[in-house]
């Protein structure tokens, strides 16, 4: 059946007869344009030229609707209801760097940094490395930050024992981005649902099903390689610790945030809830653990009403730093909060008017359309979506573009199809997120690969996890394992 338009007052409906070349037209010169767009730019591509090749390549997307009879008005129109849509995950976003500001002045982010180093064994040296970038992802969000900090410091003491540097920077790397695909404060972790049309905590629990058993086994691996290896030294880590307690108060009772947060997810409160109640309760024992960081950020060297209520709403709403005797701490222990997220958000508004526009035009539903006719298995269709992701990193050389893409293409596939849209979320970050390290010229392998100092043909065959996610989830997609198909229900996406 042809895809049909209609005007903001539904008086007519125009019958929508584009041609499979002309609804990818779109999409082949949004690529081309992102590609040689990242190319210049580099790893500052995402602070607005991207999001600006996305307008460029929705108005090539109005210029092919308009020769097909599409009227402006119901192009725009499908454009606002593709951003409302969005409007609960960008609430969520913005209340996710507001819950980072206070779990970093709390302590709560350095505590979970402080005993996770304690994990270090050189016994089992390079599985203890992904356990401790998988606590410090969790705890930050972050894959970048994780290994430019905690990560160039295990570099250092792997080279320090003698352990192979590629292999360290693997497991690293698996650590860093087990993290960064399963933490709410990943911006990855809030763009792949956003996406696909379901809620962050969905999408979060719904991951647990590939990414633990994933995790497992590449920790297994690694346990096994490290027992066949041997060290020359020890591993060193008080310099680091001393560093985090001179400047947080760290006692286990910080836990109690997070442990509460969790709790509310596992009862399945709504995502804005949780998440506002973790950031006030991340307040209130700021207030009572760092009352002297909450001063400094409130500019004064004592608490009062006034100086802890001004530390409070800056850790919320702004850029904040503690300073630390290291200086490998520093880039760790800041938070961008509320602010720090209003470049994925402006990623999201954009994607959502390229999306609208190719909505409206009846482009997303004719690739569909053949994407079905082409795959015509479940599996088939998890497979087309995971070899777009790996094109995109490729080509576009960018996770972002890498879940967005695809996220705006499939999901009207994977709804024909009477698949819950967790299924296309969770598969964008399995094969999406995960696999930009894999290649030297996407954004992030240039990234960790400098930061590390190790090249990544040296660590591929190491970032374990990085490319067994994509076969994992193939392999549940094969045998039908936890493919959820849709329900009558209101989408989460759209419940606050």
């Amino acid at each position: 059946m042809d895809s049909q338009s209609t005007d903001p007052n539904n008086q007519k409906v125009i019958e929508n007869n584009i041609t499979i070349i002309q609804a990818l037209i779109p999409v082949f010169a949004l690529v081309g344009m992102l590609a040689y767009n990242v190319y210049v730019f580099g790893d500052t591509a995402l602070d607005g030229s991207n999001q600006f090749i996305l307008i460029i390549g929705a108005a090539i997307a109005a210029i092919v609707g308009h020769f097909n009879k599409i009227t402006y008005a119901s192009m725009v129109e499908e454009v606002a209801q593709n951003i409302k849509s969005t409007s609960g995950p960008i609430l969520i976003l913005l209340m996710v760097g507001a819950l980072a500001g206070t779990w970093l002045v709390s302590g709560i982010i350095p505590t979970m940094i402080y005993y996770g180093l304690q994990i270090l064994n050189p016994t089992i040296f390079l599985a203890a490395c992904v356990v401790i970038c998988s606590v410090i992802s969790i705890a930050t969000g972050s894959s970048w930050t994780t290994s430019a900090t905690v990560g160039i410091a295990l570099i250092g003491i792997a080279n320090a024992l003698g352990i192979p540097l590629g292999m360290t920077a693997g497991a690293i790397l698996s650590g860093a981005y087990f993290g960064d695909k399963l933490s709410p404060l990943s911006d990855t972790t809030n763009l792949a649902p956003a996406m696909a049309g379901t809620d962050l905590f969905t999408h979060i629990r719904y991951m647990l099903y590939t990414t633990v058993p994933t995790i497992i086994v590449t920790i297994v691996v690694f346990i096994i390689i490290g027992l066949n290896i041997e060290t020359t030294g020890a591993a060193d880590t008080d310099t680091i610790l001393k560093s985090i307690e001179d400047s947080f108060y760290i006692t286990p009772w910080l836990f109690t945030v997070p442990v509460i947060v969790i709790f509310l997810i596992i009862r399945k409160t709504p995502p804005l809830i949780a998440l506002l109640l973790g950031t006030l309760l991340g307040a209130i024992f700021a207030l009572i653990f760092q009352p002297e960081i909450i001063a400094a950020l409130g500019d004064s060297t004592q608490l009062s009403f006034y100086s802890g209520y001004k530390g409070i709403l800056n850790a919320i709403t702004v850029d904040t730093a503690i300073e630390t005797t290291n200086e490998s701490l520093n880039d760790l222990f800041s938070s961008g909060g509320m602010s720090g997220m209003l470049g994925t958000i402006w990623l999201i508004i954009c994607a959502m008017v390229f999306g609208g526009i190719m909505d409206a035009i009846g482009a997303l539903s004719r690739i569909s359309k053949a994407l079905l006719n082409l795959f015509h298995s479940t599996f088939g269709l998890f497979s087309s979506t995971v070899i777009s992701c790996l094109a995109l990193n490729a080509t576009a050389s960018d996770q972002y573009l890498a879940i967005v893409v695809p996220g705006k293409m499939f999901a009207k596939a994977y709804q024909d199809k009477g698949l819950a849209p967790e299924n296309l979320s969770r598969t964008l970050e399995d094969s999406g997120t995960v696999t930009s390290v894999l290649i030297p010229w996407n954004t992030c392998g240039a990234y960790h690969s400098g930061v590390l100092g190790v090249p990544v043909a040296s660590y591929f065959m190491y970032a374990i996890f990085n490319y067994l996610s994509p076969f994992t989830t193939l392999l549940f997609a094969a045998f039908h394992i936890k493919i959820r198909q849709l329900t009558q229900k209101q989408p989460k996406a759209a419940q606050l």
